[in-house]
């Protein structure tokens, strides 16, 4: 199903307190992950508005993954619970655009876990291959 020439382009969204701070712990350690990703730093996971992820995707984007802090640890407290509320109203919202629910992601990746969030994005990377360009891609 996949092409072997594809590579996807994937929307992250990492909060600051956390995954922001993995992710550089991930680059400062010379972790290889691929480059497919753009990296947009966001206060809090929970901030992160279904509207921007699906706009996202219905503008051709391959994937979004958005990464916060483990639940207990976010410094606004319930921050990363409401992203995870909004992460299943934007899993209904790509059943109606039909698109497949691999093209998004969350996960908790804290500031100390640069070679999670390095596996975490080789793993969409290679999903997001798998399935192939977004159909909304122009």
């Amino acid at each position: 199903m996949g092409d072997a020439s594809f590579e996807p382009l994937i929307l992250t969204f990492c909060c600051n307190w956390c995954s922001y701070a993995g992710a550089d712990l991930a680059g400062v350690s010379r972790l290889q992950y691929p480059p497919n990703i753009r990296i947009i730093r966001v206060m809090c996971s929970g901030m992160v508005h279904p509207n921007l992820v699906i706009g996202a995707l219905t503008k051709g984007v391959d994937g979004v993954l958005i990464c916060g802090c483990h639940p207990g640890d976010c410094h606004y407290l319930e921050g990363n619970l409401k992203a995870e509320k909004r992460a299943e109203a934007i899993r209904l919202m790509l059943q109606d655009f039909g698109l497949e629910e691999e093209r998004f992601r969350l996960e908790w990746v804290s500031a100390s876990e640069g070679p999670r969030f390095a596996q975490v994005v080789t793993e969409m990377t290679e999903q997001i291959r798998e399935l192939g360009p977004n159909p909304y891609k122009t």
